[in-house]
């Protein structure tokens, strides 16, 4: 095995391997992202039904991508011992059964606490994935794998969502959410089927201490200064992108819009933008390196945000679909970065990646509910702006001007 790893380059683009491993992973990220975020779709609904407040709402939404971050790490581990493919495998069919028992839970207090089991289960794909796209991927196509992947998770959040919000202002949330698991069943099928065997994997043992333990390993990418900016980029965007999607359905909602949820769904469309920006950002990083794409892309979301502002719908779409397509492209860019910069502990540097993203996603996404609840939609965006600023300057000031080759380890 150690023979056949120093031969393997990964597969080249275009290769039948390489196009499995495209539309394999494309699947994964619908099936991850569809589940996860359906209920987003639905929040100011799921809140009228159960009496609860739009913060409160959140919760299915926080809780599910919590359990996410805490399932990162445990699934990398897995995946170092039996393989990225096996790990990927495992947590898509547990997280495909946990997503239709959710919508059968009698009470808000089940379905959090099943949702944060889903959330463990689908963890698995998120902190595999790159590590995966590292090992079978020729080195030279991996900045337009990973854009691919991110391709796959920004329409798997639209169609859980702008599936699940027409069907539950007419059925109810219930019936959105459970037509998106099956969904989400269907598309976790179609990745197992698909995704090639590995080639490029050495099997390595599960050690929390020592040198090539769990804790050296996370250690070794915490002290990088580098490393450490790309995952609080994942942390504040992602925090910041969640919010808007949160709460805009609630803001829209309210005076002087009055737009029904089945309308509102509609707005999640701006995740087309985000599918051409993913996979666009992949080859602009090629040719004009990470860093100035990553800022620019962060200065679009920006610019995005502000448009939300203004008390016109047409625009606010507008807004929409910029801040979206500025998103996807940070997040690919940052996403497929960490591994190619990693010197050791490849897999636990993507986690990593992962635990800040969801992490981001949970707090933050929670968090800019205070504000929007105290202060109305422009508490909201002050505060999301203040996020996205805060990645621009670190950025700006760790990230390396060139690009970093990867180790190879």
């Amino acid at each position: 095995m150690g023979s056949s790893r120093r031969v393997w380059e990964g597969y080249d683009r275009g290769s039948p391997g390489y196009k499995r491993i495209l539309v394999a992973l494309l699947c994964a990220g619908v099936a991850t992202f569809a589940q996860l975020y359906s209920v987003q779709g639905v929040l100011p609904i799921m809140a009228q039904d159960l009496d609860i407040d739009a913060a409160q709402a959140a919760l299915a939404v926080s809780t599910a991508t919590l359990g996410l971050a805490v399932g990162v790490i445990p699934w990398s581990l897995v995946s170092d011992r039996w393989g990225r493919r096996c790990a990927m495998v495992a947590a898509i069919s547990c997280a495909a059964v946990l997503g239709v028992l959710i919508n059968v839970m009698p009470t808000f207090e089940s379905l959090v606490g099943l949702r944060f089991l889903e959330g463990v289960a689908l963890g698995g794909i998120p902190a595999v994935a790159m590590a995966y796209l590292a090992e079978e991927v020729n080195p030279r196509y991996g900045a337009v794998a990973a854009g691919t992947y991110i391709s796959g998770t920004s329409l798997g959040g639209l169609s859980g969502r702008i599936v699940a919000a027409p069907l539950a202002d007419f059925f109810g949330w219930r019936v959105g959410t459970s037509v998106v698991a099956l969904i989400a069943a269907a598309a976790a099928v179609t990745f197992i089927l698909l995704i090639p065997r590995q080639r490029g994997f050495t099997p390595q043992p599960v050690r929390l201490t020592g040198e090539q333990g769990l804790i050296a390993h996370l250690w070794v990418n915490l002290k990088d200064a580098r490393l450490v900016t790309l995952y609080l980029q994942g942390f504040l965007l992602m925090g910041g992108f969640v919010a808007v999607y949160n709460y805009i359905g609630f803001h829209l909602g309210d005076e002087p819009f009055n737009v029904p949820q089945s309308v509102v769904s509609l707005l999640f469309l701006a995740y087309l933008s985000g599918t051409w920006s993913s996979a666009r950002a992949g080859s602009l990083a090629d040719r004009f390196g990470r860093r100035p794409v990553l800022i620019t892309a962060a200065l679009i979301m920006l610019g995005g945000l502000l448009l939300t502002v203004l008390p016109w719908l047409p625009v606010i779409v507008a807004g929409l679909l910029v801040f979206t397509a500025g998103f996807f492209a940070a997040h690919s860019v940052a996403n497929g970065w960490v591994p190619a910069m990693a010197t050791e502990g490849r897999a636990q540097a993507s986690s990593l990646y992962t635990l800040f993203y969801y992490g981001g996603s949970s707090a933050l996404g929670y968090a800019a509910g205070i504000a929007f609840t105290s202060a109305d939609w422009g508490g909201a965006t002050l505060c999301i702006g203040a996020l996205i600023v805060i990645a621009i300057v670190l950025a700006a000031i760790f990230l390396p001007r060139r690009p970093v080759a990867p180790s190879g380890n």
